[in-house]
């Protein structure tokens, strides 16, 4: 395999029979100690899960919400771990607003994410459940240094929620957030994961941590109940896949916004991208046309599946697919609407091993610190979902009680021509999830790009929105002057901006694993 990049980059790929990649060292390295303890790639990815919830706080926490795809024994299973509306949100709830609140008790939905740790490892974990907070505990309690990247944008991103019930207090104390190499100590925290260790999750949703957090909420405004918690339940799924250029990507269906870079993989399969040319104009506007297409789609249509009005059988239908691209003129911009099919701030992480289990896992607040709402003398910092469902009356994706939102994270996973493991991997960022995915896999299936240059190549985001593109600034000048001449409406930004994201891919390759990590953030590759 060839390792070189030929994009700037401080990283080289890891190389090793078991290993472990995440968005941050301390993270990386407990999963590593609990692979060499005699643990399996799950029990190695959920160490490493628990862990990014104390030393990278600014992306994630103990309130959030997961999703994993775990290669096993020649079959690929699909775990969504979100969590629905409370109870009290019916649609009234929010009359008078033009959307959905992004912060504070009416953006937080039931917490998927404790269920889903106890859920794999029970299906899947070979050591004790409790073993797999050790490290996370012992940051929490004795502390850690706070790394470059998180310290550099926690100030920026505390200030979205400052003022939120209880947020300062836990993460902006003595009014600042700290800095690179601060010690950094969250006792409160540390308790919760131990009690979470010790109850095997149970006190999150039935037990003391459910009754402070539902207390809280009744004193600070909030909906969300015993009973709410109580309720929840992760669900096993079927991955939902798409082929492309004889490589298959998998994604977990919906509530997911996973299908909509299954739906621009298959129009992309109506065009030449390999003649196209790696890294040119011709080839990333086709991509941000069919992802325009996708995203209309996307949120014309796909919700809680108990409420779309179309399956995603139908979604990805070959014949539909076509008639959408069709639409792409490879020369201008279009403008996109919703197509009509036939009736009938995330952490993500990867782990292999020995054994050829592979895990892509992925967890978030969603945005900057999620809520902002922290339940006193917990640490739980409640993730902001709810801010992903529709105010529209009838829309699919409209807010309602008991009722799971549209969600941007997604683990992706890719099988090679014979259905056998190829890769695991996934690249944070809201909306440019499912567009990095795309544009992942084409360098993958078009160009046979590595692992560690497909990390480090320049990336575009096309707003699902208004259509403006976002280009690193590291994308080539010709690009950018001939996106511009297409008709996009284009804007630089730095490379590793937020809005870019950052990627974690495992490869397996002859007898080892290919690791590589995102240098636009503190993430680790490690193995041995």
């Amino acid at each position: 395999m060839n390792s070189t990049s030929p994009y700037p980059s401080y990283r080289t790929p890891t190389l090793a029979r078991n290993t472990v990649t995440t968005t941050q060292p301390l993270a990386a390295q407990a999963g590593l100690r609990v692979l060499q303890a005699g643990g399996n790639a799950v029990d190695a990815a959920l160490a490493a899960a628990i862990t990014l919830t104390v030393v990278e706080p600014i992306m994630n926490g103990i309130g959030g919400d997961l999703y994993a795809m775990v290669w096993d024994q020649g079959e690929l299973h699909g775990l969504n771990a979100t969590g629905a509306a409370p109870a009290a949100w019916r649609p009234e709830r929010f009359a008078g607003r033009s959307q959905m609140p992004r912060t504070g008790w009416d953006a937080v939905t039931v917490p998927g994410q404790v269920s889903g740790w106890r859920a794999l490892s029970d299906r899947f974990g070979r050591l004790p459940f409790a073993r797999l907070f050790d490290s996370a505990i012992d940051y929490a309690d004795n502390g850690f240094a706070v790394s470059p990247f998180v310290a550099s944008v926690w100030p920026l991103l505390a200030d979205l929620v400052h003022g939120q019930p209880g947020f300062d207090t836990a993460f902006m104390r003595e009014g600042r957030a700290p800095v690179a190499g601060e010690w950094w100590r969250f006792p409160d925290q540390a308790r919760t994961l131990a009690d979470i260790a010790a109850t095997g999750g149970e006190s999150f949703y039935r037990g003391a941590l459910a009754e402070r957090i539902a207390a809280y909420a009744q004193a600070t405004g909030g909906a969300l109940t015993e009973a709410d918690l109580a309720a929840q339940q992760p669900q096993w799924v079927t991955p939902v896949a798409q082929r492309y250029r004889g490589l298959t990507l998998h994604e977990i269906p919906p509530n997911g916004q996973g299908i909509a870079a299954l739906m621009a993989l298959g129009m992309l399969e109506h065009f030449d991208m390999r003649e196209a040319g790696l890294d040119t104009a011709a080839a990333a506007h086709l991509q941000i046309e069919a992802m325009k297409l996708a995203f209309a789609d996307l949120h014309a249509h796909v919700a809680d599946p108990a409420h779309m009005r179309c399956t995603t059988a139908q979604l990805l239908d070959p014949d539909y697919l076509a008639r959408r691209a069709r639409l792409i003129d490879p020369h201008r911009a279009q403008a996109t609407a919703p197509g009509a099919p036939r009736a009938g701030g995330t952490v993500y992480l990867a782990a292999a091993d020995a054994d050829g289990m592979m895990v892509s896992l992925i967890q978030s607040n969603y945005f900057a610190f999620g809520s902002g709402v922290v339940v006193p003398g917990t640490g739980i910092a409640l993730h902001n979902r709810g801010w992903n469902f529709n105010l529209e009356p009838g829309h699919p994706n409209q807010v309602a009680p008991g009722k799971r939102p549209l969600h941007t994270i997604i683990p992706g996973f890719v099988t090679d021509a014979a259905g056998d493991p190829l890769m695991a991997f996934g690249v944070m960022g809201g909306f440019m999830q499912a567009q990095g995915h795309v544009q992942m896999l084409s360098r993958l299936a078009d160009f046979g790009q590595a692992p560690q240059a497909m990390n480090d190549a320049p990336r575009f985001m096309v707003s699902p929105l208004d259509h403006a593109v976002k280009l690193e600034a590291h994308m080539p000048a010709v690009v950018t002057q001939g996106l511009h001449d297409r008709g996009h409406a284009v804007q630089t930004l730095p490379t590793g901006h937020l809005d870019f994201g950052a990627a974690q891919i495992v490869q397996r390759a002859q007898g080892y694993y290919v690791a590589a990590s995102d240098g636009r953030r503190d993430g680790q590759a490690v193995g041995y």
